[in-house]
């Protein structure tokens, strides 16, 4: 069964959403990692991390549902900061500065929550926004 020429439709301006959306939490992210320091500026930058991640696995499964890309996501930066374990990204990231922001450098189980935390907050807004645009639709 194909899709319907209006689901595709929907399905195109989701994507571009996500997008700007994904463009917008990148900008915050660096504005965070730049101007910001302490803990508060590490969590926030680590939770929006997740939320990008969440909203780059969105646009490429634009079609699953809300709580699958947000366990996704999660699992994600998980396997990433887990990695950090494996000293590599450090190393590559002294190579070559634009990997730690991508792999981080170093482990930091405090990551794990803020990553937990951003991945449930774009999660919740996600069902929110397609909950209101059903309604709209519907």
């Amino acid at each position: 069964m194909q899709p319907s020429p209006d689901r595709d439709a929907t399905v195109r301006t989701r994507r571009r959403r996500l997008l700007v959306a994904a463009v917008l939490v990148i900008v915050i992210g660096l504005a965070v990692h730049l101007i910001g320091s302490g803990p508060v500026a590490d969590f926030a930058g680590d939770a929006l991390y997740a939320v990008m991640i969440y909203l780059v696995i969105a646009v490429v499964f634009a079609r699953a549902a809300s709580w699958v890309i947000g366990a996704a996501a999660l699992i994600v930066c998980t396997l990433i900061e887990l990695f950090q374990l494996t000293g590599l990204p450090g190393v590559w990231a002294e190579a070559f500065w634009p990997v730690r922001l991508v792999l981080g450098a170093g482990f930091d189980a405090r990551d794990l929550i803020a990553y937990a935390v951003g991945a449930a907050a774009a999660t919740v807004c996600d069902l929110i926004t397609r909950r209101s645009r059903a309604r709209q639709v519907g």
